[in-house]
């Protein structure tokens, strides 16, 4: 829990929002002891916070384990957000057409604190190893868009995000120097677009490049995945960076426009 003293800052929300947070793939259900851990939260609070949210519709117990589980519910804030998004609205018709090019998966991310969010994606037919659905989070060191987004901010931002993150190794690719994952985000903002040669995952490649504002900042990322088993970097590199950096270019235009 923080430690905010502003006296509008409604602690008992932050509690509720962390109990909802503290499900995930690894903890799907839950009894009250460990969700009181989990959101860091004392078991009373923890009590209030359940038995409310189950009020509401957004956590269900189970009858025979008692234990504690999301409810569908929950997506409504999600969905609200993207149903909300301009750029969402503005991105999709070019991400199709990417994905129409390049013959593979194409995605829009935007950023949230250390990492990158999949707001919206266009699955190609043909095999891709890993699926991330809307929502899901990669961390911006060590992946494509992440590398993209930090390459348009000032270097003195960007540089406190990656002394901020845990810079651990995914696979045996991962960048986790400092000095060596700031080189690669000089070169992604010289020649205008980010690689990611299976850093995050084993078997998947991408090319990314930055979607910026009016005044010339980043609010997003699109990149294409790029399988190995199809691809070679540099063929992907050669063949697809010129559309990747035009769809960037393109849903800046239009976003100007609005």
């Amino acid at each position: 829990m923080s430690d905010n003293n502003n006296s509008l800052f409604n602690q008992s929300l932050e509690k509720g929002l962390a109990v909802l947070r503290a499900f995930n793939a690894a903890q799907r259900t839950m009894n009250l002891a460990e969700i009181a851990t989990a959101a860091d939260i004392n078991k009373s609070s923890a009590q209030r916070m359940i038995h409310t949210l189950e009020q509401l519709g957004y956590v269900r117990k189970h009858p025979q384990t008692k234990r504690f589980q999301l409810t569908p519910r929950v997506m409504e804030i999600g969905y609200n957000y993207l149903a909300a998004d301009t750029l969402v609205d503005v991105a999709n018709p070019f991400l199709a057409e990417l994905a129409q090019v390049t013959g593979e998966t194409t995605n829009l991310t935007e950023p949230d604190g250390l990492d990158m969010v999949y707001v919206a994606r266009f699955v190609a037919p043909k095999f891709i190893p890993i699926h991330m659905p809307i929502g899901s989070r990669i961390p911006m060191y060590c992946t494509g868009s992440g590398r993209a987004y930090l390459s348009a901010l000032p270097a003195a931002e960007a540089l406190q995000i990656l002394q901020a993150s845990d810079r651990k190794a995914h696979t045996r690719h991962t960048r986790t120097d400092l000095d060596e994952i700031q080189r690669e985000i000089d070169a992604t903002q010289r020649r205008g677009y980010a690689l990611n040669p299976e850093e995050l995952f084993l078997g998947d490649m991408a090319i990314a490049a930055p979607i910026l504002d009016g005044k010339g900042l980043p609010v997003a990322a699109v990149h294409v995945v790029v399988p190995s088993s199809r691809w070679t970097l540099e063929e992907a590199e050669r063949k697809l960076a010129p559309s990747v950096i035009e769809c960037a270019r393109a849903i800046r235009t239009s976003i100007r426009t609005l």
